[in-house]
């Protein structure tokens, strides 16, 4: 059962009995120890859920792992214990909805002609034109990291300078199309980056797994700059190995399978389709055992597929790509220097803290939501990493301004109580009393 169906344990009020006698109102501690009780209940359930999904998702992968001329292999992998409708909602988040921006050049740049040579293979990882693999944790933010994975590919192409820079500035800044943790398209984050005059760099601006405020003063520290982006000719898989044996190029491919979401090594040939919903880059390509893969760098962490990379079938019958690879590829341009590095960014305002009430405070840009409850009054408050949210009546997860509605059993978010669409609600996290911020938080129960 969720905790909305225990929340009238937790409030203390005298209720009529039908047998007449009235209830004894529970003091504090007495809800305490009640709801202490009902979560390790809940707790308990998950934690048998998780473990039948966990023993079924096992047998899946070994039955399929057997299966006679597999080229790759699945394995449990952080992903192995998340239904494949939680690993989408939670991981998955390019936005591709057929209105490609029409300031994008349709370039011819890289179709292929009579007489082209290119490479038999080329990795990009090997001559020093991508960074460590990254990881997006637990948000939709995969656009970002494919646009950014191509802007430090053509910049140390260009100046022999590999820059890790900053996904949390298109999170954050790119706000006109963009929509950071829900999604977004790499050919709008170039278009800001050009607008923007360029780009800075991860450790000026670091990466925090969520939507945050613009840091105007690091929005301002252009490191690395484009001069532009063109799209490959699309439904070209010739086209797209010639533009990804001269730089790094970020496509959109469906991710969403189940084969896709375990895989671990090998060259991938599963099943999907063309439902773009996940932003990675185009790192090289190559040829093992007689088939043609591509490299694809993904933002999972390097403890997911081969280090952080998956190998995918190449040439296909489909003129789409294997998994929509071929579909909407596209390239930032770039042919000169950086600016000069204008050094550290000086410090930003500090924001004070949200005050829940005269014991407990949140960090800035949260919103306050209680926890646990007696009547009227919050005995314990949480925050949502999320300004101005909507605190779900579960007293465990909230909704970001602008999906407000929450659908607790579904642990999701929508605009309006019947819009099917939605984002994965967030859990709250424990408020700490004020006078300790930056200390331990509370460990008791409610």
């Amino acid at each position: 059962m969720g905790l909305r169906h225990v929340h009238h344990i937790l409030r203390p009020e005298k209720q009529p009995h039908r047998t007449g006698f009235t209830v004894a109102r529970r003091g504090d501690v007495d809800v305490r120890i009640v709801d202490g009780e009902a979560r390790q209940v809940l707790q308990r359930s998950w934690r048998e859920r998780k473990g039948s999904r966990f023993l079924r998702r096992l047998r899946y992968i070994d039955e399929q792992n057997t299966m006679p001329n597999r080229t790759y292999k699945l394995g449990l992998n952080r992903f192995a214990d998340l239904t494949n409708e939680e690993y989408r909602k939670m991981y998955l988040g390019t936005r591709v909805d057929g209105k490609r921006r029409l300031t994008g050049t349709k370039s011819h740049r890289y179709n292929p002609k009579v007489g082209d040579k290119l490479p038999d293979s080329i990795d990009w990882r090997k001559k020093g034109a991508v960074v460590p693999v990254k990881d997006q944790g637990n948000c939709g933010s995969c656009w970002a990291f494919s646009a950014i994975a191509a802007v430090e590919g053509i910049n140390q192409i260009v100046t022999g300078d590999l820059i890790s820079l900053s996904e949390q500035e298109l999170m954050d800044c790119d706000t006109s199309y963009d929509e950071g943790c829900y999604g977004g398209l790499m050919d709008y984050a170039f278009e800001f980056i050009i607008n923007n005059g360029g780009i800075d760099s991860e450790e000026d601006y670091p990466y925090k797994g969520r939507n945050g405020h613009c840091d105007q003063y690091r929005k301002n520290a252009k490191i690395v700059t484009i001069d532009g982006y063109e799209d490959v000719t699309p439904y070209n898989e010739k086209a797209l190995q010639k533009a990804a044996a001269h730089q790094p190029v970020s496509i959109a491919i469906e991710g969403g399978g189940i084969d896709f979401q375990l895989y671990e090594s090998g060259i991938f040939t599963g099943w999907c389709g063309t439902d773009l919903d996940h932003g990675v880059a185009v790192v090289g390509y190559g040829t093992a055992n007689g088939m043609d893969y591509w490299i694809v760098r993904n933002s999972w962490g390097d403890y997911w597929g081969e280090a952080g990379c998956i190998r995918m079938q190449r040439n296909v019958a489909a003129k789409s790509g294997l998994c929509g690879i071929a579909i909407e590829p596209s390239y930032p341009t770039k042919t000169g220097a950086n600016p000069p590095n204008p050094g550290p960014s000086p410090p930003s305002p500090v924001i004070p803290p949200s005050i829940c009430d005269d014991s407990y405070e949140c960090p800035s840009a949260t919103t306050c939501c209680c926890v646990c409850e007696s009547g009227s009054s919050c005995l314990k408050w949480g925050f949502c990493m999320l300004e101005a949210a909507t605190c779900c009546e579960d007293q465990y997860t909230c909704c970001p301004h602008d999906y407000p509605v929450c659908h607790i059993s579904r642990g999701t978010c929508s605009v309006s109580k019947n819009n099917p669409l939605g984002v994965k609600a967030m859990k709250h996290i424990l408020a700490i009393r004020i006078g300790t911020f930056g200390k331990e938080r509370e460990k008791s129960s409610c």
